[in-house]
């Protein structure tokens, strides 16, 4: 089969504009937890897009580690590219696609640190290799070989050994603050739903539009 042959008819219900809660995040977390409920692994699996400061856009999948009414928060390191790209253009946007319920949820808005004491908080709760390995790997630099980054990761369990692992300050959160979310649902004959949400600045009531699929 090639792919342009590749044909799947959406059988499901729709939404409106009166269907849904006016709070995004509610929606969301509504979305979200029936996505969680029928996921197999890792359900808080995102793609996150960002741009450097030439417009050379890139993307990677990321783990969601919060959502409520502040944001969509992530960590990693600030040094990875996708840091790099935030500390020169703050801004991104968190793809959310869960094929089997054939949803979409795409937010957009501007993307900051969180503060130094979340950051680390976050990190303590990580298990201990998981924070060996923000020591070991200089996130997006090249390597030589595999082993090279092992040799890391000991170095890193030795020079922590009997110890916690503190926080690298490279490392930390960010939280995208939505200036949009929308919401898409698959419907047959490619009448797609699609809704969003939008408000002109952070005080600003959102009031949610419906798009042409």
């Amino acid at each position: 089969m090639t792919l342009d042959a590749s044909r799947v008819e959406y059988e499901t219900a729709g939404f409106d504009v009166a269907d849904v809660d006016p709070d995004p995040f509610v929606q969301v977390r509504r979305w979200w937890d029936e996505w969680v409920a029928v996921a197999p692994n890792e359900p808080n699996a995102v793609v996150l897009a960002t741009a450097d400061a030439a417009g050379n856009a890139s993307a990677r999948t990321v783990l969601l580690r919060g959502l409520d009414a502040s944001g969509f928060t992530f960590f990693t390191s600030y040094d990875s590219r996708k840091g790099r790209d935030l500390e020169a253009h703050p801004y991104g946007t968190i793809l959310a696609s869960w094929v089997p319920l054939l949803r979409q949820v795409n937010v957009r808005g501007g993307i900051g640190k969180v503060g130094r004491a979340e950051s680390e908080a976050y990190f303590a709760g990580r298990p201990r290799g998981s924070q060996l390995a923000a020591w070991a790997s200089h996130q997006s630099s090249e390597l030589a070989d595999r082993a090279e980054l092992e040799s890391r990761f000991a170095v890193a369990d030795q020079r922590f050994a009997q110890q916690d692992v503190p926080c690298p300050p490279y490392w930390g959160g960010y939280r995208l603050v939505p200036e949009s979310i929308e919401l898409w649902q698959g419907r047959p004959s490619r009448m797609h739903d699609r809704l969003r949400y939008e408000r002109d600045d952070p005080d600003a009531p959102w009031r949610i539009v419906r798009l042409s699929p």
